[in-house]
């Protein structure tokens, strides 16, 4: 039996049982065993996974940060790609125009972002349908996702395609749950929360814990609606937290009165790439959700230098890493930095050292030993 059928196995089983008390531990059992069969299609070992394997998309990185378009077929991802990059993506009114992984880059706010344009995925993708174990491979290295959506289908698509990230190992516009599984010498399972556990027993948790062979381990829950799929996702160790941005496309073909009810689906911008409309509201929302930083220098004795800021991600923005964007010379020579903008206590400017937090739009000028 291919690790395929072993899954529609388990969740024909999982979809007949009834979840109460006492079939608590056996779902629980169950999901776990789910969760380690999809590991195998994300890992496989061996050629045990169900057929043969396609090669990977050989996507090479380029500039500060990268975003992929996911979507199904004949959605206007490649038409949205060329006309953002200039990079020729072939499109067509039929589907699977697109065969391949086709990069671009654009230019944003002084940051160079890489546009990866990628097959359309069918349903079952995460399954080994089509080559969507080869797509979504990819989307799992971007920093930003744009799920394309035909404007008048979004919902029951975006479910379908959310459905087929998160069986890959993608968690979209989700943090990592705030859960600590520690394995421990001896002492059987312990399990601790600082909030109530309204969507957890303790029968589930020691039914995934015992799947997993930990029979000895502590389990600290400090997440009020964590469920068995987040304590699952810690104890597999290869999620990835991806923002998205659900882009629907073709607003060309629908009312006034239709777009506004868009507007009310979370992380959702409505555009047109056939007529070029709403992009640059997108483009926005990218550089938001991309959490990159601009910071300008100034030259002791000079005005400051707008043109070419030296772009940083948030989180990895201090006066070192700046100094180190540059050169590491430059943070082994340095002296102290005065900064300017929103980062600083003073509109004068503030002295600073090397583990000040800079923000977006600051002004900082270095002054050697």
């Amino acid at each position: 039996m291919t690790t395929v059928q072993k899954i529609k196995q388990i969740e024909d089983e999982m979809a007949k049982t009834q979840k109460n008390k006492a079939t608590s531990y056996h779902l629980g059992q169950l999901k776990a065993k789910l969760a380690k069969l999809r590991r195998e299609l994300i890992e496989p070992r061996g050629g045990s996974g169900g057929g043969a394997s396609l090669p990977a998309f050989e996507v090479a990185k380029t500039g500060m940060a990268s975003v992929g378009f996911v979507g199904f077929p004949s959605v206007g991802k490649s038409t949205l790609m060329s006309k953002l990059t200039g990079i020729h993506s072939e499109a067509a009114a039929y589907e699977f125009t697109t065969l391949t992984a086709i990069a671009g880059e654009i230019n944003y706010n002084g940051a160079k972002i890489q546009i990866v344009d990628l097959p359309g995925i069918i349903e079952g993708a995460k399954d080994g349908k089509g080559r969507g174990k080869q797509v979504i491979a990819v989307a799992r290295t971007c920093n930003l996702i744009f799920i394309v959506l035909d404007v008048l289908k979004p919902l029951n698509d975006l479910k379908v395609l959310t459905n087929e990230l998160e069986g890959f190992g993608i968690r979209l516009n989700k943090q990592p749950p705030n859960i600590v599984v520690k394995k421990r010498e001896k002492g059987g399972i312990q399990v601790t929360n600082t909030v109530p556990l309204t969507n957890l027993d303790q029968d589930e948790i020691r039914a995934v814990m015992s799947e997993y062979r930990l029979s000895s381990a502590s389990v600290a829950i400090h997440q009020p609606d964590a469920t068995l799929e987040d304590l699952i996702d810690v104890i597999e160790g290869n999620r990835v937290y991806i923002p998205a941005i659900f882009v629907l496309n073709k607003i060309d073909a629908i009312s006034i009165e239709e777009l506004d009810l868009l507007y009310k689906i979370p992380h959702s911008v409505p555009i047109s790439s056939k007529n070029w409309l709403n992009v640059d509201e997108l483009t926005e929302r990218m550089w938001e959700d991309l959490n990159l930083v601009r910071i300008y220098t100034r030259p002791k004795g000079k005005l400051p230098d707008y043109t070419a800021p030296v772009v940083l991600r948030r989180g990895k923005c201090s006066v070192e890493d700046f100094c180190n964007a540059i050169h590491k010379e430059i943070a082994k020579q340095f002296k102290h930095a005065i900064v300017w903008g929103s980062s600083a206590k003073h509109a004068r400017g503030q002295k600073v050292g090397l583990d000040h937090i800079l923000e977006d739009e600051d002004v900082i000028c270095i002054y050697k030993k």
